[in-house]
């Protein structure tokens, strides 16, 4: 059985209880291989030794888990200039917010051949290695003029958006040609493969092949969706846990008069919290009935606050959602609850449970997990509604869920007011097949897909040579 090898910017001990479910399915495939995980440590150094620091390593159960450091100019420049600063907004479609820093390009390079020369001599011939994510794009051409012949996938968790807007990024090409040194790249939807297959056309010259692959100067890739998902059974029993059934029956007990409408996001310009607060706003005008009788918690975690975007972000959203308390609230009532700061994992599901509708409304998502573990927690016989932006890569699975434009104001809110008000025999029709679905491509079926992709392409790719 050949060696996992999986690659990410930062790591989880898939053992621990905090690990999340991508961490539990990688560790799944990594305990049974005896694999190797590798990423940066999160530890930052003002003065990193010439050619990279030492590897750290330690294990955990049949899984070797391997850091490095960054130095301090790396981190700046590879992690919060061009990963954050650059890919991150034009991936989600923000042009106006990207720096385009000479820099930072400088500095992303030169961190993916330092995790290349770092990784290289741990890896076995026969290992499988899975690349993960945006910061680490152009990984496995490093790899490859290491000498590595390994099979390499990558999955790419957030969306990638059309040509044009790729075309602004200086120095593109290279970006988007290092991915054919890959083997097959994963990404969220069939929009975002779509978009991948024009860029390689449009812009590099690459021709169609069969079988998703695309091919250029005698390199090609498959290119293929993998809509990731959540681990159903871990969150089931997580609501099942204390403090999610102390949360739903607080939550019930306090609103057993009123509505709840829920918001979970990390505060960030992509999820569309400003918009969402507009469209509620716009329900308590134009569907009176709401008024006293309808309530938006809405949780936004702190995100790097410290940068001008964010802090401009929670300055707005804090004046949103004060207007709206200070125009219709009274002292029986407020319309709004705004939360910032992280709520504890084992309150999500009771959250999710006692809210009538779930607001899922980004700009632009790569997924959104959210609103597939907002179906889980529901009540098969009494479900909430899930109002989901049509602009989340969800919504190619989850069609049963009301869709929404997040930009049209009163479209949104009209949405709101017919999940408010939907009949029980459609919630349970609509919560049916959309629990079918989250069942069904679950983060297991997600992991299985890719490495079997994984397998069959390379194996396409070395008879083609």
């Amino acid at each position: 059985m050949s060696r996992l090898v999986v690659v990410s910017n930062r790591l989880a001990d898939p053992r621990k209880p905090a690990a999340g479910g991508l961490a539990v399915a990688l560790g799944e495939s990594l305990q049974e291989s005896g694999g190797l995980w590798f990423g940066w440590s999160g530890n930052v150094i003002d003065e990193a030794p010439t050619g990279g620091g030492e590897v750290h390593t330690r294990s955990s159960g049949n899984v070797t888990l391997a850091t490095i450091d960054l130095g301090r100019d790396d981190y700046e420049t590879y992690y919060e200039g061009y990963s954050n600063s650059v890919l991150w907004p034009v991936f989600h479609y923000r042009l106006d917010l990207a720096d385009f820093n000479t820099r930072y390009l400088a500095g992303y390079r030169r961190v993916n051949a330092l995790f290349a020369r770092q990784l290289r001599p741990m890896l076995r011939d026969d290992d499988i290695i899975w690349v993960h994510d945006y910061h680490l794009i152009p990984l496995a051409a490093e790899l490859r003029a290491l000498g590595c012949r390994q099979r390499i996938g990558f999955f790419l968790h957030v969306p990638l958006p059309p040509s044009l807007i790729l075309a602004a990024i200086p120095q593109h090409e290279w970006l988007m040609r290092s991915l054919f040194a890959y083997d097959l790249v994963g990404l969220q939807s069939e929009a975002d493969v779509n978009h991948c297959m024009r860029y390689m056309t449009t812009e590099t010259g690459a021709t169609l092949q069969p079988d998703q692959r695309v091919s250029v100067a005698g390199a090609s890739v498959q290119i293929m969706a993998f809509p990731i998902g959540i681990d159903v059974e871990e969150f089931r029993q997580l609501g099942r846990s204390s403090e999610a059934q102390n949360t739903y029956e607080r939550l019930r007990s306090e609103y057993s008069r009123r509505q709840l409408l829920l918001g979970i996001d990390r505060l960030d310009y992509s999820k569309g919290i400003p918009q969402r607060v507009r469209a509620f706003r716009e329900l308590l005008e134009r569907y009176p009935d709401n008024v006293r009788s309808a309530t938006l918690l809405m949780i936004a975690s702190p995100s790097r606050d410290a940068v001008n975007a964010y802090a401009d972000l929670r300055q707005e959203l804090e004046g949103l959602c004060g207007a709206i308390n200070g125009d219709f609230g009274d002292i029986e009532w407020m319309p709004v609850r705004y939360i910032h700061r992280t709520v504890a994992r084992k309150r999500v599901p009771g959250l999710c449970r006692a809210s009538r509708v779930a607001l899922v409304t980004p700009l632009r998502d790569g997924m959104n997990l959210v609103a597939k573990e907002y179906v889980v927690a529901q009540d098969p016989d009494d479900p909430g509604v899930l109002v989901l932006s049509r602009f989340a890569g969800a919504a190619e699975q989850l069609r049963d869920a009301l869709l929404v434009n997040p930009y049209d104001t009163q479209g949104m809110a009209e949405g709101i007011q017919i999940a408010l008000h939907m009949p029980l025999e459609e919630r349970r029709r609509r919560h049916r097949a959309l629990l079918e679905n989250v069942e069904r491509f679950d983060i297991h079926w997600w992991r299985e897909s890719f490495l079997r992709a994984l397998q069959r392409s390379s194996q396409t790719s070395a008879s083609a040579a």
